[in-house]
C-alpha cells in the first residue's frame, strides 16, 4: 500500500510511535483565586501518569490552559505520535480549534505557546467532553487547590507565563 501522508509529515513521524490520550482540568476557587490543574495522560499499554500542579493566584481559563500546556509538555517528552486532548472547557477547545478567537491577551500568549507546543506532536486531536467524562482530572485539579502542592514542577514556559519562580529545569522550548 502506498504511503499516503505528505513527505513532511512522515518526517515527523520518525522515531515516533505512540498515541496517547490525555485529560485535562483547571480551576480556580474565586477566579481569580488559588488555582491548580490536573493532568492525567494516558499510554497505549494502560500506563497512567496522574499530574497535578499548584498555580497560585489564576483565573480558570488561565488554569485551563496551564493544564493543556503541562499536558502537551508531557506527550513531547515521550516522543507522542498522537495525542487526543479531552477538557470539559469548551472554550479552550473552540479556542485551540479556532472556532473563538483569543481576546485576552494574557491567555492570547497561552494559546500562542499551545499552539508551539502542539506543532511538535504530529497529530493532536481535540475533544470537547462533558464534566462526567473529565472527573479524574477535576479531581486532580483540585487536589493541587486542596493542598497547594504539585507532583512536579511546572515546565518553565508555564511558569514564565503564570509569572512565577521556575521550580525545576523542564522547557517548553524547542531544542536547537
Amino acid at each position: 500500500m502506498p504511503n499516503l501522508r505528505p513527505e513532511r509529515e512522515t518526517r515527523r513521524m520518525k522515531g515516533r510511535s505512540a498515541t496517547f490520550s490525555g485529560h485535562i482540568d483547571g480551576g480556580a476557587r474565586g477566579n481569580p483565586g488559588p488555582a491548580g490543574a490536573g493532568i492525567l495522560l494516558e499510554d497505549p499499554e494502560g500506563g497512567r501518569e496522574e499530574i497535578f500542579t499548584y498555580l497560585g493566584s489564576a483565573t480558570n481559563n488561565v488554569a485551563e490552559y496551564a493544564a493543556l500546556l503541562c499536558l502537551l509538555h508531557r506527550a513531547v517528552e515521550r516522543n507522542a505520535a498522537e495525542l487526543t486532548v479531552h477538557s470539559d472547557s469548551e472554550l479552550l477547545i473552540k479556542q485551540m480549534l479556532g472556532s473563538y478567537r483569543v481576546k485576552n491577551p494574557r491567555l492570547q500568549a497561552f494559546h500562542a505557546a499551545a499552539r508551539r507546543l502542539a506543532a511538535r506532536i504530529p497529530k493532536v486531536t481535540f475533544r470537547h467532553v462533558p464534566r462526567e467524562e473529565n472527573r479524574e482530572a477535576d479531581l486532580l485539579a483540585n487536589r493541587a487547590m486542596d493542598t497547594a502542592a504539585s507532583s512536579t514542577p511546572l515546565p518553565e514556559e508555564v511558569a514564565r507565563l503564570l509569572d512565577v519562580p521556575v521550580q525545576g529545569l523542564l522547557s517548553l522550548r524547542e531544542e536547537i
